[in-house]
């Protein structure tokens, strides 16, 4: 389908209606809320579930034999099953449940960093990566003695794929790259990254925090080995991520914190780990949050994510073309491969200031780095604006976007 019949076709007025909170005001206008890279709001299917789970099934899940146990525990275990065609998993056991992305990334190296990273052995990531996927890596590399290399990124914001290439070897242990910039909004060539890293025999980490509710994603079609999202950008609660793991990988790695359900047997002379996925699932997890996943899930797979990116693209592509009329106005990631995310600068104004004015018209952005010192630091720029679209806003909300920020232009620069 053309993205314009799409446009047509997708009924934002009626998605708009299942989240409560777009209907309030702030500072006395109408809620325009362009933060979804830092958090999605969340439908009324969710925030009903986390009221039903509080008011009939609260109780601690797995190994309980009362009924309220045994409800929650099987309402938690939907997710899980609903997570696996949502992903195209292989199975429901290499979908691990973790407090976040941060979380997902920091089990991975250090499970696997324990098990395969020694001393003189190379790792990539790229000059774009949130620091949720550097400073795992770079502790890492201290424990270990190993080396950090990086992939630069050209003006455009994109990535240098020809020294990617380079940079590959048969001592590289692990490739750790977003999917989505959550700065520029670059969408990555992340089939071809996976494919080169594993002709040398290295396996890939995707970050897909920006990327998950966004763009449909198949791990068995991108063969990636490791892919980790949260929640809470999906339109679902916070405190609940997601780490998918090729069965081989999370069966050969040793497991990330020690206590209750993640052990089969426990003696003083030896313990026994459990199977997976509840081998990296130690203690009490998140119940009412991963419950209620499943119904972001459930939202995001009924609007369908192909209709949701083409619609999304398509405010993206008008959003960029209004803004760029504004005299003094910078777009800082300009990649032909983009989404949902509009970083700019208006010329002689600090990112700080336009933030505030913004939102005293209402208008909810994020200012700063958006955690990726190094990326701003490439750009030689304290920071950006940046406006992150969603599956609820509107053509209209893009031109009251605009109109803020020339007015922010006329009393700042």
């Amino acid at each position: 389908m053309e993205r314009t019949a799409i446009l047509e076709w997708f009924d934002v007025s009626s998605v708009r209606e299942d989240f409560p909170i777009l209907t309030r005001t702030v500072n006395g206008k109408p809620l325009v809320y362009l933060d979804n890279g830092a958090t999605t709001q969340k439908p009324r299917q969710v925030i009903d579930a986390i009221v039903n789970y509080y008011t009939q099934l609260n109780s601690n899940v797995h190994r309980g034999v009362h009924h309220l146990s045994q409800l929650a525990t099987d309402a938690f275990e939907v997710t899980r099953r609903k997570l696996q065609p949502f992903l195209n998993a292989a199975h429901e056991h290499e979908l691990i449940f973790t407090r976040g992305t941060t979380e997902s990334i920091n089990l991975v190296a250090s499970c696997y960093g324990k098990a395969f990273v020694n001393t003189g052995d190379e790792l990539i990531i790229s000059a774009m990566e949130h620091h949720s996927n550097i400073v795992p890596w770079q502790i890492l590399c201290e424990e270990r003695g190993a080396i950090l290399h990086v992939v630069p990124i050209n003006d455009a914001g994109e990535l240098d794929m020809d020294a990617y290439r380079s940079l590959l070897n048969e001592r590289t242990k692990m490739v750790a790259i977003t999917y989505v910039s959550n700065a520029l909004g670059t969408v990555n060539p992340v089939k071809e990254i996976i494919a080169l890293a594993h002709a040398v025999g290295a396996p890939v980490l995707l970050d897909a925090a920006q990327a998950v509710q966004h763009l449909p994603i198949d791990v068995q079609a991108l063969d990636v080995d490791f892919l980790a999202f949260s929640g809470h950008k999906m339109y679902g609660p916070t405190g609940i991520g997601v780490l998918y793991g090729k069965e081989k990988w999370l069966n050969a790695i040793p497991p990330y914190q020690s206590g209750g359900e993640m052990i089969k047997e426990v003696t003083f002379a030896k313990t026994t780990y459990n199977e997976l996925p509840f081998k990296f699932e130690a203690g009490t997890p998140n119940i009412e949050a991963g419950i209620c996943l499943a119904h972001a899930i459930d939202y995001l797979t009924e609007l369908g994510l192909d209709n949701i990116a083409s619609y999304e693209h398509g405010l993206l592509e008008y959003a960029t073309h209004e803004l760029l009329e504004i005299p003094g106005l910078r777009i800082v990631g300009t990649a032909k491969e983009k989404s949902s995310v509009i970083s700019f600068l208006l010329d002689g104004a600090h990112p700080y200031d336009v933030g505030v004015i913004l939102d005293k018209l209402g208008i909810a952005v994020r200012t700063g780095h958006h955690c990726t010192q190094p990326l701003m630091d490439r750009f030689n720029i304290p920071g950006t604006v940046r406006a992150s679209i969603a599956l609820y806003n509107t053509r209209e909300e893009m031109d009251t976007l605009v109109a803020a920020v020339r007015r922010a232009a006329s009393m700042l620069v």
